[in-house]
């Protein structure tokens, strides 16, 4: 039993002096202090050695503290979260790591630091979720793109952020700071990512303008021309936002780390952040999805180079030609068959199905809907 709190210094004294008496019982002098013989040998050998000062409480805390990380560390992860604010332990760790840094802590010691140091808010971090992800095997075999929602500019008017992202290395190949959501922004935008990466195989969006409204054939006026340009389309499932996993989670992390981090006056400004964050993303910030590597390091451009004047719409010799008119639709059979208004002033091609009555509309070289004779309608 350990001694009265009050009393310590001079119960221990007293112990000790009795003890010095000759006879005396020590396993009784224990009990009548009320405390074990352990205890009572220790103070009596301690006493021995050092006198009456023994019997100050000597600190339980050890001399060296191997679990407690040093300051200097303990400054360089704090200094990472400072630059990046809500980089957790294991994107530090690798951070500290790449920069050759030695004795860097495990990642449960860095958010333990962070935690510590009131980094970490508990309710933001538990709504942190990662999506379940399917990857293509190889860059530019995919890209996603989005417009991250809209938000108001100090000078006036409003940043609409075009992201578009690898789905293989999730390199972010273009962010663009643009002033409205039009298809004539978009395709200025889109020409400037293909300029310096080459085109993709495949591009995924969701089903909004300014690429996915004709409720027909799902295609608009730059849809179209990405697929002259040899771009498969594909649209995400209405109301699913997971389809396009990758995007939205590279939107959260541009909202976190960078709009609601800054505040940014104009779109000049706004573009400048974007650059400087997008080679962070790219070349600097360890991804989850990618074993902590940096998606610089699993990217490279498309060998399939933007050509700078489009090539004619051509189609082979038996196939069944058609010119779309102003109000996108054609002329089969002596009936008008709707194929939409993105493709108006261009030949479609026509081939006939296992269906009977029924032939697929192709668009260069991608089938954009069907007709039906039978129906004298859309199937």
């Amino acid at each position: 039993m350990p001694w009265k709190e009050q009393t310590t210094m001079s119960e221990r004294t007293e112990f000790v002096e009795q003890a010095k008496v000759e006879g005396v019982n020590i396993s009784a002098l224990c009990r009548e202090y009320k405390i074990s013989r352990k205890t009572g040998y220790k103070w009596l050998k301690r006493a021995k050695a050092e006198g009456v000062k023994a019997m100050a409480e000597h600190s339980r805390r050890p001399r060296h503290s191997p679990g407690q990380t040093a300051a200097q560390m303990e400054a360089k992860v704090l200094g990472v979260r400072a630059e990046h604010k809500v980089w957790g332990g294991r994107k530090i760790k690798r951070v500290l790591e790449n920069q050759q840094i030695k004795g860097v802590p495990a990642a449960s010691t860095i958010t333990a630091i962070l935690r510590r140091n009131e980094q970490i808010d508990p309710k933001e971090a538990s709504k942190h979720r990662p999506f379940q992800r399917f990857v293509r095997e190889k860059p530019n075999e995919l890209w996603q793109m989005d417009f991250k929602g809209y938000f108001a500019l100090v000078s006036g008017g409003y940043c609409h952020p075009l992201t578009v992202i690898d789905d293989h290395s999730r390199f972010l190949v273009g962010l663009k700071a643009c002033p409205n959501e039009t298809y004539q922004t978009v395709q200025e935008q889109l020409t400037h990512v293909f300029r310096q990466f080459g085109l993709p195989e495949q591009m995924l969006m969701d089903n909004g303008s300014p690429w996915g409204d004709d409720w027909v054939t799902r295609h608009t006026i730059l849809t179209a021309w990405l697929l002259r340009l040899g771009i498969t389309i594909s649209h995400g499932r209405p109301r699913h936002p997971q389809t396009q996993g990758k995007n939205e989670r590279l939107n959260r992390s541009l909202l976190e780390e960078v709009i609601e981090l800054q505040i940014l006056h104009d779109l000049s400004e706004t573009q400048a952040a974007f650059d400087f964050w997008s080679h962070t993303y790219n070349y600097v910030r360890p991804h989850d999805a990618l074993a902590l590597d940096t998606p610089g390091i699993h990217y490279q451009p498309s060998s399939r180079l933007f050509p700078e004047v489009l090539p004619p719409v051509t189609y082979p010799l038996d196939d069944i030609t058609r010119k779309v008119d102003d109000s996108g639709k054609i002329s089969f059979h002596n009936r008008s068959f709707r194929v939409g208004r993105a493709f108006r002033h261009q030949p479609v091609a026509l081939r006939p199905t296992e269906q009977d009555g029924t032939f697929a509309v192709f668009f260069c070289q991608h089938k954009v809907t069907q007709i039906s004779l039978i129906y004298n309608d859309l199937c």
